[in-house]
Parts: structure tokens; C-alpha cells; sequence
């Protein structure tokens, strides 16, 4: 899946190591994406006028607030294994029947619950595995940061009877989240090999594309305890990005300290949420 001209800002913005880039540094990404000038600035000016990019008054730019609980949401890959704790065999719900229906109010439920890997057990009701760090309260404050209706019900539920608890088992695929794990570890592997020697532009784009497909799936992972999906796969995916990341990172910043925005990380992909970030208060 090719960047698009507003997915290149806000990856770029999101891993400057000041928070600020220049507009050249923006229009020099995206060249390498055959995203021309006025493409990117016309999409520069749309994000600040959506509130979710802003300019100071330097004429550099960066994420606004409104992307920061979306921004928290790529960036925590790293810290994966932190968000979580053993699971004791309790479950969160999220009851949401009755609530408005209408195509932003769905779009922005849908969104919350994909983020922290919410399924559909009966209509109306959602759950996950309560192991994620912070427990319900720590789950109720991500689902309202991330607009969650605030007449969603999210409560725990313990006490479920067994042919109960194996459909919300079943409810994830595991053998299919550890294929993708190894399908994405053996791609970066291969890319890592690559990188050296192709030239700086292409390693540049390849390294962008694929570490943010990578990137989704780690933002995205629903962090399922052992019992149902083994945590080592994970894991080796988490450490297969982390090395990738280093080499994106020294592959781009050149690119951007000529520019005054050196990166903090490799370009990391706002994009690569199945929602836009463009939606995420606006939408």
C-alpha cells in the first residue's frame, strides 16, 4: 500500500526528535513516494485545518493534540510486552446495544475497540482478556481517550460458564495472528539484507513501507495472553522491528537532519491504523 500525501506528514511529524519538521523536509519525503509539492501542501494545509496538525511561527510543523492518543497508540509497539499482565482468566466487556448508530459515532466506536482488540461476543457486547496493564481502569481511560461513547458501558466479567468463555476464546484466531507474526518477521529479515545494497532513495522507501506494515500489526495486536496465542512469537516479531527500526532510522536521517528534523525513530507509520488518524476526533 503505497503513503499517501497526508499519511508522509504525519509519519514524518511523528518521529522528529525536536516535534517540529520544516515544510522541505516534509516535501523531500514525499518525493520519494512521487508525491509532488503542491500535493503534499495542499494535504499539509487540510491536517491543519483539521486540527491535526499545527504550524508555529517559524513555518515548522507538528502534530497537534488531536492526534495523540492515536500517536501513543503506534508509538507504544516497543513497550508491547509492558502493556500487559498475566491473565487470571477475567474478561473486560464493553456493552454498547442501544447506542447511537449513525456512520461517524460507528466509525469512532469501531475504531476504540479494534485498538485495544475488542470482539463481538453477542450483539451489543464486546470483550477482550483483562490482561492488558492497568486493568479496567486502565482500559476505560484508553477507550474514552480514543472516542468511545461515554454511554458505553465497560465493565469486568468474571464469573462466565465454560462453553461461555471458550466462544470468547475462539473469538481470535491464534494459528492465524502466529503466521502473520512469522510472515512479517521473515519479510523484515529478508529487507534488512536488502537494505545495504540498494541505493539511499530506495532503501529509504522500502524501509518506510515495510516497517510500517510491520508497525500496524504490533499497534494493532489485540496482546493476547499465552493461553491463547503464544507470547514468543510476539516477542521475536517485537525484536525482528526493533533492529529493522535501526537501520530505518539510519537510513533517513541524513535525509532529515539537512533539514532540521532529525529523527528520533525510523518513520513510523500513523498511516498503518486500519482507521485514519484523520478521523480521529474530526471524523
Amino acid at each position: 500500500m503505497r503513503p499517501t500525501a497526508k499519511s508522509v506528514v504525519l509519519d514524518l511529524l511523528s518521529t522528529a526528535k525536536r516535534g517540529v519538521v520544516p515544510v522541505r523536509a516534509l516535501v523531500a519525503g514525499a518525493e520519494l513516494f512521487g508525491i509532488d509539492d503542491n500535493r503534499l501542501r495542499v494535504a499539509l494545509a487540510r491536517l491543519v485545518a483539521r486540527g491535526l496538525v499545527a504550524r508555529d511561527e517559524r513555518g515548522e510543523y507538528r502534530l497537534a493534540a488531536a492526534a495523540t492518543a492515536v500517536q501513543e497508540q503506534v508509538s507504544s509497539w516497543r513497550r508491547i510486552e509492558q502493556r500487559m499482565r498475566p491473565w487470571r482468566g477475567g474478561w473486560i466487556a464493553v456493552h454498547a446495544a442501544g447506542l447511537g448508530r449513525n456512520r461517524r459515532i460507528l466509525r469512532r466506536r469501531t475504531r476504540a475497540l479494534a485498538y485495544l482488540g475488542f470482539r463481538e461476543l453477542a450483539p451489543g457486547l464486546h470483550v477482550r482478556p483483562d490482561n492488558l496493564a492497568g486493568g479496567l481502569a486502565g482500559v476505560r481511560e484508553r477507550l474514552r481517550a480514543l472516542s468511545l461513547d461515554a454511554e458505553a458501558l465497560v465493565f469486568a466479567l468474571g464469573d462466565i460458564d465454560e462453553p461461555t468463555a471458550g466462544r470468547a476464546r475462539r473469538l481470535w484466531d491464534g494459528a492465524a495472528l502466529v503466521r502473520r507474526y512469522r510472515a512479517l518477521r521473515a519479510t523484515l529479515e529478508a529487507s534488512a539484507r536488502r537494505l545495504p545494497r540498494l541505493d539511499l532513495r530506495a532503501a529509504r522507501a522500502e524501509s518506510f513501507l515495510l516497517g510500517g506494515e510491520a508497525i500496524r500489526q504490533l499497534a494493532l495486536d489485540p496482546l493476547l495472553p499465552e493461553p491463547i496465542v503464544p507470547g514468543a512469537e510476539r516477542r521475536a516479531l517485537v525484536e525482528a522491528m526493533l533492529r529493522y527500526d535501526r537501520l530505518g532510522r539510519a537510513c533517513w536521517s541524513g535525509a532529515l537532519m539537512a533539514r532540521g528534523g532529525a529523527p528520533a525513530r525510523a518513520p513510523a507509520h500513523l498511516r498503518a491504523l486500519a482507521i485514519p488518524l484523520a478521523e480521529v476526533s474530526h471524523g
